[in-house]
């Protein structure tokens, strides 16, 4: 998934910090940015009417608040989903996830969010939680020291159906 779109005022912005005043360009058609807005996506700055998909031409500042990126392309959520695909298989429930789906990540696995619990106790997971990773396996801050100690055994991976 590609970063947020950011309209952002657009007016001159001081270059270096010494009161030199330098006009923002356009990453699209290399103009410089007069409007009263402007966008922010993939640390440049675009005109509203230059950021588009690359597939359907659709202005992204148009449509929604996020944009995607893959293999030098610029595209619109339903364009990344219908060229790209699902996002893989959760590593709780093994269902694949499609890519329209939220998800929660935690090193290389992705997970349903509705997956994304602790396997000893199934406390959901949320962001900004502490967590640890045990044989795979997803464990709470509360639950790991006594996951690491071996005063509790993890459940078999084929029980962990929450999906």
């Amino acid at each position: 998934m590609g970063p947020a779109l950011t309209p952002t005022p657009g007016g001159p912005v001081s270059a270096n910090g010494s009161g030199n005043v330098a006009a923002r360009c356009c990453a699209g058609c290399g103009g410089r940015i007069q409007d009263r807005f402007l966008l922010h996506a993939l640390d440049r700055y675009w005109h509203t009417g230059c950021l588009k998909c690359s597939c359907c031409q659709a202005q992204l500042g148009e449509i929604g608040t996020s944009c995607f990126t893959k293999a030098g392309m610029i595209l619109c959520r339903n364009d990344y989903i219908r060229l790209f695909g699902a996002v893989g298989s959760c590593m709780a429930c093994g269902q694949n996830i499609p890519a329209n789906e939220m998800v929660m990540r935690a090193q290389s696995h992705v997970y349903h969010v509705k997956c994304f619990t602790c396997v000893t106790c199934r406390s959901p997971l949320v962001p900004g939680d502490r967590f640890g990773l045990v044989n795979g396996s997803l464990v709470c801050e509360q639950d790991y020291p006594k996951v690491v100690k071996g005063h509790t055994a993890l459940p078999a991976r084929t029980t962990h159906k929450v999906c």
